[in-house]
């Protein structure tokens, strides 16, 4: 690709990724803070926003550092926090071909967020698909880094009270997931993911729901993929 061809995918990537700034931005800045009130350097938050790049995770493991060595419980505790990567990498198998080298960035910075934008954005055909999902990700670690840096240099400073914004990526959700609703020419999917939702948060509460719930999805979905392949075509 051309340095044009690269500024254009870039150009067409930022937009998208704009509400996960102002997400970001602020849950990076308290992250830094938090750190910053169990001692630790600002190195250390940044180098684990570039490193970890775990959301909650990373919170969790400022306590662990804290605590008595033991690899093995956080090794189990780090895989119930973040095992909703495992189906979505099953759910991007497909995406990922053909992307080349990028493919070892797009596994090792996929989030919650990147992956909402790289699965459900309808590509231009005059933007590379492999760098358009390159530069998604790569941006939304930027911001993440960014605001952990801000709020870890200036933690003693900032006194803002921060209650609250986690809901910013709720809300985030929500607003892309009606998108997704509007541009769908069927609902199965969308039907299928709600009532595994409420039915998985019936049974296991809200704490343990997602992973049944995604597990449940997960199924529904391989089996009626052709169906729902099919029933497009026939609608287009």
């Amino acid at each position: 690709m051309s340095f044009d061809d690269h500024l254009l995918t870039l150009k067409y990537a930022f937009p998208k990724t704009l509400p996960i700034l102002a997400g970001f931005a602020f849950l990076g800045i308290a992250y830094g803070v938090y750190m910053h009130s169990l001692g630790f350097q600002p190195i250390y938050a940044i180098l684990m926003s570039i490193l970890i790049f775990a959301g909650s995770m990373e919170f969790v493991a400022g306590s662990l550092l804290l605590g008595a060595f033991n690899p093995l419980s956080a090794f189990l505790l780090t895989l119930m926090i973040n095992a909703r990567h495992l189906f979505y990498g099953i759910s991007m198998l497909d995406k990922f071909k053909g992307s080349g080298k990028k493919k070892v960035y797009l596994i090792y910075g996929m989030c919650d967020e990147s992956f909402v934008i790289n699965n459900t954005s309808r590509i231009p055909t005059n933007i590379n698909k492999g760098w358009f999902m390159f530069y998604v990700t790569l941006l939304n670690q930027i911001y993440w880094v960014s605001g952990t840096t801000i709020g870890s240099l200036f933690g003693s400073m900032i006194t803002f009270n921060t209650d609250g914004l986690e809901f910013v990526m709720t809300a985030l959700f929500v607003v892309i997931f009606l998108d997704q609703w509007i541009k769908e020419r069927n609902h199965i999917s969308s039907v299928i993911g709600i009532a595994a939702s409420v039915l998985c948060l019936m049974i296991f509460g809200t704490e343990h729901f997602i992973i049944p719930a995604m597990l449940i999805i997960l199924i529904f979905l391989t089996f009626i993929k052709k169906f729902i392949t099919k029933n497009e075509v026939i609608s287009s």
